[in-house]
């Protein structure tokens, strides 16, 4: 993928200049008997990515479908750019790429995009959108002989084509290898700097700390967790101590401040919630310890623990 210059007028927000372009205000929905959301408060700001997490079922596709109009909340309240986010005038400032519904197969990529392209005032050119999606070689290939990798950056470049102001990326780097993901992390974070908003979906937490300004956690359809990837990183205490030692796990399972203890080849990785404590213990056990590392919770550590009750 290859970064080409957006029209100047695309970068209308200031990184965070603006507050609530778009907002859930206690907004509940309800599909019969399950509660997808419940009095949930959310807003994201202009010129900010924000990472909206949770497990499978947790309310994040109702989310973002209630950003796009495509569904009505059971109570409260809806605003994308201060309006409906149904309005027409408010869907040509609004990209998405999600994992729903289905592209022709038939049709070429160029043609995909240049089609899209035309539902909006004032799109990028169609090479520049196959330029930012690495797409370029494959313009004239028809969507239904791409690999799932391939499909996937059409899916991007069909979000990007209108050149919108908010972004919503469902899920954007499944079936990219780790080098094609890093180059869609590059030119997301060029859209950043070019002034766009995005809501950024997503299962590998290693991209939401590497791009998000903010992570929102919700569960079970309410808010968790709101805050900088290291702010959600600090909410858990724990930290990792990693080291070889002669002691079996299960004498070290037992000592003040052990979560959990687990086997890496010649090492044993210690969870703790009181690591210093746990170190002193270990010197006192084990004299011929060695080769001790201790990390703090990464943001897997600390999405188990938010979630898992």
């Amino acid at each position: 993928m290859a970064s080409a210059p957006l029209p100047a007028h695309s970068a209308p927000f200031p990184r965070f200049a603006q507050s609530g372009i778009a907002q859930l205000h206690s907004v509940s929905k309800s599909y019969g008997p399950v509660h997808a959301l419940v009095d949930l408060n959310f807003a994201v700001r202009g010129g900010e990515l924000v990472a909206l997490l949770g497990p499978n079922g947790a309310g994040k596709t109702t989310a973002i479908r209630l950003f796009l109009g495509l569904v009505k909340p059971t109570r409260g309240r809806v605003s994308v750019f201060g309006g409906d986010p149904a309005d027409p005038e408010t869907h040509v400032r609004v990209g998405a790429m999600l994992q729903v519904g289905r592209v022709p197969e038939t049709l070429r990529v160029r043609e995909h995009i240049d089609l899209f392209s035309s539902y909006y005032p004032d799109p990028l050119p169609v090479d520049v959108s196959l330029q930012i999606a690495g797409l370029r070689e494959l313009a004239e290939r028809r969507f239904g002989v791409l690999s799932s990798g391939q499909k996937q950056r059409v899916l991007f470049a069909l979000a990007i084509c209108g050149n919108p102001d908010l972004l919503f990326l469902d899920e954007p780097t499944v079936g990219l290898d780790v080098e094609a993901r890093l180059l869609l992390w590059q030119e997301i974070r060029k859209l950043l700097e070019q002034g766009k908003t995005i809501v950024l979906t997503t299962h590998y937490l290693e991209e939401a700390d590497a791009l998000a300004d903010r992570i929102v956690v919700i569960h079970k359809g309410a808010l968790l967790a709101d805050g900088t990837p290291a702010e959600i990183k600090a909410r858990v205490r724990r930290k990792k101590i990693r080291c070889v030692t002669r002691l079996l796990p299960e004498i070290v399972e037992k000592l003040p401040g052990v979560i959990e203890v687990e086997r890496d080849r010649e090492a044993t990785v210690i969870d703790s919630s009181r690591p210093e404590d746990v170190l002193r213990q270990l010197f006192q056990l084990d004299l011929t310890i060695s080769e001790i590392e201790v990390t703090s919770a990464g943001l897997e550590e600390a999405f188990l623990a938010l979630t898992r009750n």
